[in-house]
Parts: C-alpha cells; structure tokens; sequence
C-alpha cells in the first residue's frame, strides 16, 4: 500500500476529510523553507504539496508566482527541490508528499532520472499543471513504473464528456479546481462543491481533494463535509510572504506564524463532518 493509499485508508476510518497543504520549495529561502516542510505534519497536514519553483508559472496567482521567484532567486532549483524531499523522508516516513509544478524543469531534468531521483527520495505524487491528459504518458508510464502516481487536476469546464479522460490513467486522488483562473482566487458556493464532487465520483472510485480559494477554517470545514481532501495552497504561501522582512529577510517568528495559521485550517478540516 502506497502512503497515499494509507492515508486515505486512515481517513476513511476516522470519517474525515484530510488537511492538504502547499508551499513552494524554497521560499522564502531553503532552510526556512525545509523547516516549515518538516513541521506541517506536527500542525496537522496530512498530505503536502511542495510546489517545484519555475520561472513562469502560468497557472498560479500572484502570491504563489512571487513565492517561485523568491525561491529561484534564493538559488532553488529541482534538484534541491528532490534534496528537500529526501531530508524530510530522513524523520518522517510515512506523511504523503506531492510535486506540483510544470513540465519543463522536468523535461531538462531528464524524465527517466527525474522519476528515479523523486522515487528514491520518498515522492509520492506528481501534479504537473501545464501536461495534458493527452500528452503525459512521457512521464506518467515512468513515474508509475517508479511508485509515484500522478494525480489530474478536474476544473468547472471539466464536463461529462471531459472528465472521463481527465481521469484516464490518473491515480493516488483527483483533485478538483473549483474555481476558473489562476491559483489563490475566489472558491465556488456549498451548493457547487456538492455537485461538483458528486459527478466526479460518478466517473471514479479515486479520493477527490477540492482546492482554490480557501482561506479560512470556516471555508475548509464546509469543503471538508463533500471532499475527500482539502487542499490550501495561496493563503499559506502569502502568510509565507508576510513573514518577510522589507530586506528579503525570514522574520524570527515566520515559521511559528506559519504553524499556527496551518494548524487553525488543519482543524477545521478535521471537524468539517463533525457539525
């Protein structure tokens, strides 16, 4: 059993929907960045998505496109975005991580290393925003070969006819955008999550995580009620940003700050089907 399939299983038997959160690789800079990491689980993450800095993330908001920039003028690159990952796996074994980024650093990477070097270092996950479904079996047949299961991005457009192909060959879970635009904007209604979760599991037996625009622990529990997985990526990494001095410098209680913002959305994840 894979540790995305553990998780879930855990979850599964507690009846509740887990906690996802995203930071970039090495923002504001690789230590701070490597202590937030390996401290999420102790906040109550329950699976993390560590997002591969590249220069033009056309997918993502403001807040996680500075966060890339920081971390890319701080020297990051993916070979120390994997070097973080195998840090991490040195004192916890068993919380799920996900590479999320685009497919370019890892095409210059090499895809054969690439899968290799992440296997080997504990990736779990892969989400490369930018690959079609039509176009990712140059990574996905070798990151299956190497254990790591890449997950598919369903979105509002995602529609009866689409969807099933979104889904084709994806595995470890479905996560759904709900939202149209970049990352960090505004999330859709109760209503429309119920829904939207309602037709994917119609075409999969996968766990479906709903992310985009969740900002609070009000907004996590009301997705935590229909999702398998909540997923906060933006109001982390801007809280990220808040920490920072006006010279570029971690301010001495960031990661602190940090904690306790991932732990106030981490419970009210956990307490979502609770009332």
């Amino acid at each position: 059993m894979s540790r995305l399939e553990a998780k879930f299983s855990e979850l599964r038997s507690q009846n509740r929907a887990g906690f996802v959160a995203f930071i970039t690789a090495g923002d504001p800079d690789y230590d701070t960045s490597l202590a937030i990491l390996k401290g999420l689980p102790d906040q109550g993450v329950d699976i993390i998505e560590l997002g591969m800095p590249f220069t033009d993330p056309s997918a993502d908001g403001p807040a996680i496109d500075r966060a890339a920039q920081r971390a890319l003028k701080g020297g990051m690159s993916l070979t120390k975005t994997i070097t973080m990952v195998r840090e991490f796996r040195k004192s916890d074994q068993s919380t799920p991580i996900i590479l999320m980024g685009y497919f370019n650093p890892l095409l210059a990477y090499g895809i054969e290393r690439f899968a290799e070097d992440a296997s080997t270092a504990g990736v779990d996950g892969l989400i490369i925003v930018d690959l079609p479904p039509e176009e990712d079996a140059e990574l996905r047949l070798p990151a299956n070969a190497a254990g790591i299961d890449v997950i598919r991005l369903a979105t509002p457009t995602s529609d009866t006819i689409r969807l099933p192909k979104v889904l084709e060959g994806a595995s470890g879970f479905g996560e759904y955008v709900a939202g149209a635009g970049s990352t960090g904007g505004k999330s859709a209604t109760e209503g429309d999550i119920r829904a939207a979760i309602t037709h994917i599991k119609e075409h999969t037996d996968l766990p479906v995580a709903v992310g985009f625009g969740i900002k609070t622990p009000e907004q996590a529990a009301i997705m935590a009620k229909y999702a398998d997985g909540v997923v906060v990526g933006s109001a982390i990494v801007s809280m990220i940003e808040n920490g920072i001095s006006e010279n570029g410098v971690p301010k001495s209680d960031l990661v602190d700050e940090v904690f306790d913002f991932v732990r106030t959305l981490a419970d009210g994840t956990h307490s979502g089907r609770n009332g």
